[in-house]
């Protein structure tokens, strides 16, 4: 498995876009977070030096469909194109795949893992390697997006000027979401801080120990909670609450060694 090879493949692919995008260079940077995020996970679960480096692999071109979303609507928005979907085709149905790989031996689970990542649930996924390295990347995924939350612009992040989010409210499916402790659908999200709240409840999506130690490590859950100022005093209320129970579910999981 010639990662090397991979990546300059990856960075030829990238040329048809405009880097100097901000939205573009968000992913540009994302992905390769990613990858490094895959590889401290596997290392972490002690994973063998193969699957460590099919974490990676995966992890490099988990969303090499979003770079075309972006080119065709200018949006994040999962409505209006399934990035992940379109990944997997283009990798797999167009052959693409060989361009960064020689080898087809690990094709179907790379296959599963980036065609399934950004489901809101991952279900039917009987082979347990594959099911594996699909919560790895899903892991990898949200684990960079703490950074990114915290670095990058909230307009570029909610497309939305700046002092929106704060005086919006949370909408009642999605607060409904959060006491239940489940991420939330995309289609559930109607105001700006709704999209905020969906960026905070993925944490219960979490699938390894492993992913939330490193969570808990560097305290993404209360530095992107406490990134806006919530000038609605019944939204700065229960994103207070919001904040106390994710934190005991992260020390749960960890704790129970899940």
């Amino acid at each position: 498995m010639d990662f090397e090879r991979a990546k300059k493949k990856f960075e030829e692919y990238l040329d048809g876009y405009d880097r100097a995008d901000d939205k573009i260079n968000l992913k540009i940077i994302h992905t390769y977070q990613v990858v490094e995020c895959s590889g401290e996970i596997a290392r972490r679960m002690k994973l063998s030096e193969e699957d460590t480096d099919l974490a990676k692999m995966i992890g490099l071109l988990h969303d090499i469909g979003r770079f075309e979303q972006l080119k065709r609507f200018n949006s994040f928005d999962p409505g209006m194109m399934n990035h992940a979907k379109y990944g997997a085709e283009i990798l797999f149905r167009q052959g693409m795949i060989r361009e960064f790989l020689e080898e087809d031996t690990w094709d179907d689970i790379i296959y599963m893992a980036i065609d399934r990542h950004s489901d809101f649930q991952l279900e039917g996924i009987e082979d347990e390697r594959t099911l594996m390295h699909a919560k790895i990347i899903r892991d990898a995924d949200k684990l960079d997006n703490c950074r990114v939350k915290l670095e990058e612009k909230l307009e570029t992040l909610l497309e939305k000027p700046l002092d929106v989010p704060g005086q919006d409210v949370i909408s009642d499916e999605v607060w409904r979401s959060c006491q239940e402790q489940k991420s939330i659908l995309s289609e559930s999200r109607k105001t700006s801080m709704d999209y905020w709240v969906s960026y905070v409840a993925y944490f219960y999506d979490i699938n390894y120990k492993e992913t939330m130690e490193i969570i808990l490590e560097n305290d993404y859950i209360s530095q992107i909670i406490h990134r806006i100022t919530y000038k609605n005093p019944e939204t700065r209320a229960k994103m207070e609450m919001l904040e106390q129970q994710i934190l005991e579910y992260a020390r749960r999981m960890t704790d129970d060694h899940i």
